[in-house]
Parts: C-alpha cells; structure tokens; sequence
C-alpha cells in the first residue's frame, strides 16, 4: 500500500458486519465516490458479500459483541491493534459502545485519527451501578484525546460533556443514523373496520420494552379482539437481556402477539402496519421509527432519551412513560380512538419531521466534512 493510498483510507469498524451493512452502507458508498478507499473491520458473517459488493474491502476482527469474559476481551484489542497495524487508515469510524472504547484506545496508540458515534449508552447505563461506573470510567480514560464524537441524541452528549469524558467544542449532534427517505417512502394507507394492526421492530432485549408491549397487547386484544399485534426482531441475540425463544412462542401460543422473525425487507412489513411502537428505555435515536415515520406511520414510543426526539407529541405519535405498560395502553388505545383520516394527518406529520430532521443526507454529509478535515491535516 503507497503512502498516497494509505492516505485515503477510511475504516469502519463495528461489532457486526451485520451493522455496518444495515446502518453504514450509503455512507461506505459516498465515501468510495468521493475518492476514499474503505476497508470494513468486522467479525464474518453472511453480510461480508454485501460489503464487497458495495467497491470496500473487509478485514475480519473475530469477537463477541456481548462478550465480558477479560481474557476473551484482551485477545479481542490485541487484534484490534494488529488489524489496525496492518490497515494503517488515514481515519477510524466507530459505532457501538464495545469497539468505541476499544478502538480509542488503540488508535491512540498506534495515532490513527478517531471519529466516534456515541449511538446510545445501551444496557450499562440502564442497568446503572457499578456497571455503568465502569463503562463511563473506560470512556473517561479513552475518549479524552479522540479527534471527534457525534452524539445521536441531546442526552448523552449532555451527560458526556457534564462528566467531563468530553469537550463540547469536539462533539456534534447527529439526527441519530438518519433515514433514507426515498427508499422509505409514503405509502397509501386503507381504512380498516378491523384488523387494525400495531408493530414492534427491534432486537428482542427486554429494554425494548418487550415485556411492556406484550402486556399491552393482552389488555387492548381483550377489548379489542381483532386487533394484531406483531414483533420482528431478531432472537438469540448474544446479550444477557435477551428474550429467549421459549418466551416469545408462549406469547404467541396464546395469541397475544404473533412474532414475524428477522426480516432483511423491511418496508411490506411497515407498509401492512397501522402504528409502530418502541416502549423502549432509552435508546441514541431508534433507526426504526425513523424508518416507519418515513413511510407516514404514527409512533408510539417512550419519553426516553433518543425515542421522544423521533415524534412531536399529539402531532406525529404519541408519548408514553417508560416501563409503564398502563400508560403505552392508554397511548395506544388513544391511537385507536382516531378515525382514519386523523390518523393518515398523524402520519403525514410524522413523513414530514423525517424529511426535515431526519434525512439520512444530513448525517453522510457531516461524516464527509469531518472525514475531509482529518484527512487533510
């Protein structure tokens, strides 16, 4: 690799390569287009292909996103810095909490440039205790000499700043990961007499507000029997919060909720739903309810950090209180109150508020300037 080439190379590094393709790929296009060469630093898995297929290169990190054991963690850097060695990018971008706190202090080492994305505190901060002590004491340590960090929502850049783990002046607030508003587009909605139908979509954690969803969906079907209730997400996923398989059959043994699985095309799912719920505890901007609002469907989410910058209150959704299963029925129950045209208003708000705030070329943009400016000093 030359100097020149070395020089204009952007890697991203992440837990999944899953991820990268899901949340990244737009921004892994412009970046080709614009002159850069990126290299994808992720486990394998069955996305690989799809990255190549995008004109990057992929560099395999093997790791354990939800891994804590020390050993398993240590031999994880140790890789980290020799792929990293060998890469030598002019700048490293990063996503998730893991490969954040790992990759700053690797490419402080080895002085590689690091842009981070603070996309939410995740299940440490929720959890509290001396969990969350430790994580923030990592990022404190870590994040003191980064080159950059955006922050998807207003909270955690407040809490960084406020703890002292980052100077204001090198942070930015991004519209979370953005959503592309051409691929999720309007669709026509029908008037249902019956059958109208609510839609989770996340990882199935249970700070999802799992367990809040399902209990709301037993009292409302209880009232209102025709009244579906769906979930897609992916199980087994590596996290001691998980919802385990065993769980969500029982539910849908019982008829409260019927579970889709994972699904690659999103968007016949949104378009078959009437309202999409995320009761979840806090989050850095839910790329879900961007992508379901874009496509002119009410929300309703949680008062949380992340889920309330997604809705205008009464406007495009509703709020309900987090961990509170008797406020997201009184929510949801005030969504089926609507008539259909209030609701297709509702969602046309909500389309709206996307286009403005949420156009994921608002947040391609911002990496390319920085990218730019690191690139050239």
């Amino acid at each position: 690799m030359t100097k020149e080439t070395r020089s204009l190379t952007v890697c991203i590094a992440a837990n999944t390569t899953w991820y990268v393709h899901n949340f990244r790929s737009r921004l892994i296009t412009q970046l080709i287009e614009n002159g850069y060469q990126v290299t994808v630093l992720s486990p394998e898995d069955e996305y690989v292909p799809r990255i190549l297929a995008l004109g990057a290169r992929h560099a395999s990190l093997p790791m354990n996103a939800a891994g804590t054991n020390p050993f398993a963690e240590a031999l994880t850097v140790i890789r980290l810095v020799h792929r990293l060695r060998t890469i030598r990018p002019a700048v490293l971008l990063t996503f998730t909490p893991k490969m954040n706190i790992y990759s700053a202090l690797v490419a402080r080492l080895l002085e590689i440039p690091l842009i981070a994305n603070v996309s939410g505190l995740g299940r440490a901060y929720i959890a509290g205790g001396w969990l969350w002590w430790l994580v923030r004491r990592l990022y404190w340590m870590t994040f003191r000499k980064i080159r950059f960090v955006f922050f998807q929502n207003e909270d955690d850049r407040a809490e960084f700043v406020r703890a002292g783990i980052v100077h204001a002046g090198q942070t930015q607030r991004l519209p979370g990961s953005g959503v592309d508003v051409d691929r999720f587009a309007h669709t026509t909605r029908r008037s249902r007499e019956s059958g109208f139908t609510f839609l989770l979509v996340a990882r199935l954690l249970w700070e999802k507000g799992v367990a809040e969803y399902v209990e709301a969906a037993r009292r409302i079907r209880a009232e209102y029997p025709g009244v579906r209730f769906r979930i897609v997400g992916f199980l087994g996923v590596k996290n001691p919060s998980a919802v385990s398989r065993e769980e969500v059959e029982s539910w849908a043994k019982e008829g409260s909720v019927e579970y889709v699985g994972a699904v690659d095309d999103i968007q016949p799912i949104y378009a078959d739903a009437d309202c999409v719920v995320l009761p979840s505890y806090r989050e850095g901007v839910p790329r879900t309810l961007l992508e379901a609002a874009s496509m002119g469907l009410p929300i309703v989410t949680t008062n949380a950090p992340g889920c309330r910058d997604t809705v205008e209150d009464g406007i495009t959704g509703f709020l309900c209180r987090s961990r509170d299963a008797d406020d997201l029925v009184n929510k949801l129950q005030r969504v089926l109150t609507l008539t259909h045209d209030e609701r297709i208003r509702m969602g046309s708000a909500g389309r709206q508020k996307m286009i403005l705030e949420f156009d994921e070329r608002r947040v391609i943009g911002a990496y390319l300037r920085v990218v730019e400016d690191v690139c050239s000093k």
